[in-house]
């Protein structure tokens, strides 16, 4: 306790110099804990909006479809199991079913994924019963960016040619009904929706399906052959990946930022080791051990990290509690990243974000104030009276 309140008062009385220190090591925290609440409130929010508007609680997948082989397309279809079945006319599943097709907005000719969904369906959150409005014509929604892209607008009529079962040609006109502004993209670029029994017909391919999604917290039924069940671990698995590399590059920062604070409690520890030998002579003199002087000196130093946590609370709070609650808004240029994002994004801060950060930088912190107390292990008390260093 002695030790404490020694290193305690040294510390405050080191004035400009130990707060300086300290809000120097309070930008760090703060800025870390909210760049990692950004990425954390990132993946959840892509997260809960990919899952509410296409993922659902999961998907079976006909045995050939490949998202990524848009060749696959013509032989993914099958029609849907009687456990399948089961779950669709519960409401507990909806199908849907993706074929490839062209469009020519404008005269111009453009590849897209054409998608057939239930008007009726309660599984996902795509508005699909504004295909209900149909009016004599094929009715269509398209999302906000391929709206933007295409130059479509709400009641335009175009054509989409495709082939059917037969690998035989088509081709309808359609009617926007809507252009539904969504941030999730794999329901919007280069996509049209359709009513699903009007796509099955048009393609010849009556109760086929490409996908059936599953209403979250249902739990997958056991199916033989034929269609493969896809987790949300496996669908957002690469969502996953591209937030870990970003909280990867941002370590980078990190880094910086505490190279920086502990640079400056280093050069602060050096500068008091180096102006206080006549004290530590005096200290040793009085019967305090070198064990005892690291002690202080060490923890002098980590009360640099101690007083900077409180400091970083006393705005950090405040800042944090003001961004997480209104959210940050993005530039426009974001909506290209490939994320359902939104307009804003909200930081997600959780007390072991908070707790590990802290730890982390106290950690650090003491370490780097130990390293320079290596040197009093070697002190005679005589060399440090007289104001030398051995």
């Amino acid at each position: 306790m002695f030790i404490f309140k020694l290193a305690f008062r040294n510390i405050l009385g080191a004035g400009l110099r130990t707060w300086l220190n300290v809000v120097a090591l309070s930008f760090s925290f703060v800025a870390i804990i909210f760049l990692q609440g950004i990425y954390t409130g990132m993946n959840d929010q892509v997260e809960q909006a990919t899952v509410d508007a296409f993922y659902g609680g999961g998907q079976f997948w006909q045995r050939s479809y490949d998202p990524y082989d848009p060749l696959t397309l013509d032989d993914a279809h099958a029609l849907l199991p009687k456990e399948l079945n089961a779950l669709v006319q519960s409401d507990q599943a909806t199908p849907i079913l993706i074929r490839q097709a062209a469009i020519y907005p404008e005269g111009r000719f453009r590849t897209i994924l054409l998608k057939g969904i239930d008007p009726l369906q309660k599984v996902l959150s795509v508005p699909s019963i504004l295909l209900m409005d149909g009016q004599g014509t094929i009715p269509a929604l398209i999302g906000s960016r391929m709206a933007k892209s295409t130059g479509l607008h709400k009641g335009d009529e175009l054509t989409i040619q495709w082939r059917d079962v037969h690998g035989t040609f088509d081709a309808r006109t359609v009617r926007i009904i809507a252009v539904v502004k969504t941030s999730v993209q794999e329901i919007d670029n280069g996509q049209v929706w359709i009513p699903l029994d009007q796509l099955q017909s048009l393609s010849a391919m009556p109760g086929h399906a490409t996908i059936v999604v599953l209403r979250p917290s249902i739990s997958p039924p056991g199916i033989s052959s034929g269609w493969e069940f896809k987790s949300l671990e496996y669908l957002l698995q690469d969502i996953h990946t591209a937030v870990r590399s970003k909280r990867i590059s941002a370590s980078i920062f990190y880094i910086v930022l505490l190279f920086l604070a502990m640079l400056a409690i280093f050069d602060t520890q050096v500068l008091s080791i180096f102006r206080r030998r006549k004290e530590m002579g005096t200290l040793m003199a009085l019967g305090m051990t070198r064990a005892n002087i690291i002690e202080l000196f060490t923890l002098e130093g980590a009360l640099h990290g101690i007083f900077a946590a409180f400091v970083a609370a006393l705005y950090g709070i405040p800042l944090l509690g003001y961004v997480a609650k209104t959210g940050w808004e993005l530039p426009g240029a974001a909506d290209a990243v490939g994320f359902a994002i939104g307009e804003k994004l909200f930081p997600t801060y959780s007390v072991a974000l908070v707790a590990g950060t802290t730890a982390l930088v106290l950690l650090v912190t003491t370490v780097v104030s130990f390293l320079p107390t290596r040197r009093i292990a070697k002190l005679k008390p005589t060399d440090a009276l007289r104001g030398k260093m051995s």
